[in-house]
């Protein structure tokens, strides 16, 4: 028996303990490469697209970012929601809610992906002409989103088992799974796109195998963990369980939705400017998400962190972790941030083969370079926010980038060009920043209160026992 615990052990991680920094970057850096290998992977997949097939291939793949961010991001925003109340039952220590908790999850997630396929396939041709997509790009962009769509289950299986992991300590299963997920898609893109000759389906295709590569490992991975072995009586919930994941869930969810109703606009503008600017927007779109991987890896840490912690009532250890990670997103700025202030061409010309697409990332990367910091301690300030509880005001962040990218695209493209186009995102960031910075500490002062009067309420209560 002492050695199943100390295996078990192991296998999950108790984040409320112990010394904080050590913590965090021991559940930061497998993050932080799992990260890094997703956005490599897709980097290099754009790169093969581009490079194998066309500019015009490359576009379509871009075109497809913001419907499919959409979609998955609706879904990873639910997992991630769901992971928190199960990482909070994890560090209170009560079983029983976490075992019901993680089956509800399983429910909803499979649901989820029955919905989900159906409408993003049904509405793809619809979605892409709201976009105002080029005809020249139509055909790929419907080869591609039609098998990447009707993927989406393993996409989903991926994220609620990845986020499920993470809640209970575990990230270097999910930088395992992608290890191995990363190497088959990269793999299956040369053998169709060079090999076979596939076009921007193959691309899909490897896309699609490789996501069900890494659910499995996940999948896997949780059914070696007793605490989460299920029963049929974990699975008859009433609705008072799934009102609380959605409660959670649904707010996070519509965040990512709202943000990326906000790119889709911004890509209809660049659609309608014609292929080159949506080239070049595909390129710097994939520079900044790879070089954000740190600080949202940061942001990764800190809600796992956060959430534990809350469930333990140890809200002085947020604060102390809350700086750490936002050392973790500073340093990765100054790494990064700089690289795109001052190297853009070399930058354009890895990706793109066109002169005047390479001159339009030349004005956005700059940009871009001195504000992320703004996105990097966004993604921290309002993990800490979720893990605490509080999904509303993060989601009302989301709708405040949505609005700052909507209008000043629309007020400045006219006027500067592709240059409004990082403005706008940068404003956008800074904005939502602003906002989770007073969320986060109007609810750690809440709780610091909440704690003082209940010290208080017990003292008044054993004098008058006294009396």
């Amino acid at each position: 028996m002492k050695g199943t615990g100390q295996v078990m052990q192991k296998k999950v991680t108790d984040l409320t303990k112990g010394n904080i920094t050590k913590h965090i970057l021991r559940f930061y850096w497998p993050l932080l490469l799992t990260s890094m290998l997703q956005q490599l992977y897709n980097f290099v997949d754009t790169l093969i697209v581009g490079r194998g097939i066309d500019d015009n291939a490359l576009a379509s793949v871009g075109n497809m970012g913001s419907l499919f961010f959409l979609i998955v991001g609706f879904s990873l925003g639910l997992a991630n929601g769901f992971g928190i109340l199960i990482a909070q039952s994890f560090g209170a220590g009560k079983k029983e809610q976490l075992r019901h908790r993680l089956a509800a999850t399983i429910q909803v997630a499979a649901v989820l992906a029955i919905v989900l396929t159906t409408v993003s396939v049904s509405f793809l041709p619809l979605a892409l002409r709201l976009l105002r997509t080029d005809e020249v790009l139509m055909a790929d962009c419907l080869r591609y989103g039609y098998i990447v769509f009707g993927g989406l289950a393993a996409s989903i299986a991926y994220n609620v088992s990845a986020a499920v992991l993470r809640s209970l300590g575990d990230s270097r299963t999910p930088l395992f799974a992608i290890l191995i997920s990363s190497v088959v898609n990269l793999g299956l893109d040369c053998l169709f796109i060079f090999g076979f000759g596939t076009g921007v389906e193959g691309a899909a295709i490897a896309t699609v195998v490789s996501q069900l590569v890494s659910a499995a490992v996940c999948i896997w991975r949780l059914s070696t963990i007793e605490l989460v072995h299920l029963s049929r009586a974990d699975f008859k919930n009433d609705k008072s369980v799934f009102i609380e994941l959605l409660k959670n869930g649904l707010p996070m969810a519509f965040m990512n939705s709202i943000t990326a109703v906000g790119c889709m606009v911004i890509q209809y503008f660049i659609n309608g400017a014609g292929v080159d600017y949506t080239t070049a927007y595909t390129a710097c779109g994939k520079y900044i998400n790879l070089f954000m991987n740190p600080a949202c890896a940061a942001g990764g840490a800190m809600s796992a962190f956060t959430s534990q912690n809350y469930g333990a009532g140890e809200k002085e250890r947020i604060r102390k972790g809350l700086r750490v990670c936002l050392s973790i997103a500073f340093i990765s700025y100054l790494l990064l941030g700089s690289l795109m202030v001052f190297a853009p061409e070399m930058l354009a010309r890895i990706m793109l083969k066109g002169s005047f697409p390479i001159k339009l990332a030349c004005e956005y990367l700059p940009i871009s370079g001195v504000t992320i910091l703004a996105v990097n301690c966004l993604f921290v300030y309002r993990s800490a926010v979720q893990g605490m509880g509080d999904t509303v005001m993060p989601m009302w962040s989301g709708v405040l980038e949505m609005v700052m990218r909507i209008a000043l695209v629309s007020l400045l493209m006219g006027a500067l060009g592709f240059s409004a186009v990082a403005i706008a995102e940068s404003s956008a960031w800074i904005s939502a920043l602003l906002l989770n910075i007073f969320a986060f500490y109007r609810r750690i002062g809440m709780e610091h209160s909440n704690v003082k009067y209940r010290r208080h309420s017990f003292i008044r209560g054993r004098r008058a026992s006294y009396m």
